[in-house]
Order: structure tokens, then sequence, then C-alpha cells
């Protein structure tokens, strides 16, 4: 059984953020016991206008970890993922778990998911907190899960084209998949290991619900800590995304509805693979 820290959003009636992963690994046909930690309270994704509700605060947030440690779980946390944070206090206390985590069990899996935001928007956290989680999580991230235009934010450097985009990644340091990437075959996730890229696509929705990254990520990550290689993780998570929102388009939903079509997001077909590098 693995045991996963996730340290994210709540968003009540929204399937997104740090609940969607809640969600999502707890309906894995895999042995995964989800431990969630939510950074917000909200009642609706703030895309649809005012959502209610909050940031957690940062002593509670705090509080809520050391609880954690506190019965003795650190050691038994196989994988973290993070995802959005309301302040830069949070993302300190979350940088400290993920130390504390790794010193008790060195192997435990962190996915970063550097949450901050999106084309054509653009940032939507401060850029206060925004630099904390490039100074102080991103570094931490045995895996990164940007968006494309999180990449270039995080990079400083173009993206408009596949060898941008790997040598960008490439930049990082670590195992990066970047999602909502777009070829002439379709929309898809890049993976870039060192020298090594993989690309998966898949058709483009015209109408994609929100929390899509965050299933990715999620996803990505279960998979991993049942020892999938990463390119095999990676276009499983895919597969899985693409069969969920296709799930919403024949539904009429306007969110990824991810317990309905939980056996499609953890079994769909693996996406074929193209190593670019």
């Amino acid at each position: 059984m693995a045991n996963l820290l996730i340290l994210g959003s709540h968003v009540a009636s929204s399937r997104v953020g740090g609940g969607l992963a809640n969600l999502a690994l707890a309906l894995s046909p895999y042995e995964i016991e989800p431990i969630f930690v939510p950074t917000t309270l909200m009642g609706r994704h703030p895309g649809w206008g005012p959502p209610g509700g909050g940031g957690v605060p940062d002593t509670l947030f705090d509080g809520m970890l050391e609880g954690i440690a506190a019965n003795g779980l650190f050691a038994r946390i196989d994988g973290v993922l993070t995802n959005y944070f309301a302040s830069q206090a949070q993302i300190k206390s979350a940088g400290r778990a993920i130390d504390a985590i790794k010193a008790a069990n060195p192997k435990a899996i962190i996915l970063v998911d550097p949450v901050m935001g999106d084309a054509p928007g653009g940032l939507y956290i401060s850029e206060a907190n925004a630099a904390a989680l490039r100074g102080e999580l991103v570094p931490r991230g045995d895996y990164l899960t940007p968006n494309l235009w999180e990449l270039g934010y995080l990079t400083g450097l173009p993206t408009n084209t596949l060898p941008e985009i790997v040598f960008a990644a490439a930049t990082l340091g670590r195992p990066t998949v970047v999602t909502s990437v777009r070829t002439d075959a379709g929309l898809g996730g890049l993976l870039v290991d060192g020298r090594e890229a993989w690309l998966a696509t898949h058709p483009e929705a015209k109408t994609v619900p929100k929390g899509t990254g965050d299933l990715v990520a999620a996803l990505f990550l279960g998979h991993l800590v049942q020892g999938l290689l990463p390119p095999i993780a990676t276009a499983k998570a895919l597969a899985g995304v693409n069969g969920v929102v296709e799930a919403a388009v024949i539904w009429g939903t306007s969110d990824l509805p991810i317990v309905g079509a939980a056996g499609v997001a953890w079994n769909s077909p693996q996406l074929v693979l193209e190593k670019i590098t």
C-alpha cells in the first residue's frame, strides 16, 4: 500500500486542485491511501466568479502537517503531490514537510505541480507566491508537471517550438512533464528527462473543463508509485485525462466527472509515445 500526501486546494463544487487529486487517487485500482491537507477552502472555482471561502490560515495549515508528523506518518509516506498554495508561509511549510519526509523515507517521490498560471490569462497567484514556488518547491521536486505557460514563466525561456520546450524543460534539471503542448497531431504532454524526451498526443476537445493539469499530476504520481517507468506513466496519465474529458463531453458536465469516470481515468489504453530526442 502507498500513502500519498496531497497539499493543495479544496474546492467544494468543482473537480479541481487537491480535492480532485484526492478523489482520483482514492478511486485508483492501486492500493493507495491519500492524505489530503487543504491549502484553501472554497465553494467553486474562481473561473466561475467569486469562489466563496478563502485560504486556510497559515497556522492551521502548519498544525495539520504537525499532526500528521506527530502520528509518525512522515516515515510511511511514499509520495507527495503539491498543488495550489494560498501564501508564501504555506509554501515554506510544505518545503519543511518535504524535507522531513525525505529524511524519514528517502525513497518518497516528490511531485511538484507548480500551479501559478496559464495561457491566455497569465499569472493567477501573486508574484511573491510564484517566486516562493520557484525558489522553495521546484528545487525539491523529483518530478515537475508545469503547463506550457508555467514552463516559460519558471525558466524565462521561449517555448514556441518542440525543441525550445525540450531545452527549457531540461534546464529545470529534473524529469518534467509539460502539459498543454499543441502540435499538428493534437494536444498532449511532453516528458523531458535529461537529454531524452517523449511526446504523447490526443485530439483536442472543443470544450475542456478545469482541472486537467491537476488530474495529469495525480495520475502520473499514482502510476509512478506503482513502479511504472516515467514515459509509460506519462502516456497512461494523459490517456486517462483524455478519457475523462471525453466522458465530460458525452455527459454534458462542466466539471471533470472523476467519480463516474474513475475507471476511464486509470484504465484507458496508453497513448502512443513518440521519442523525439
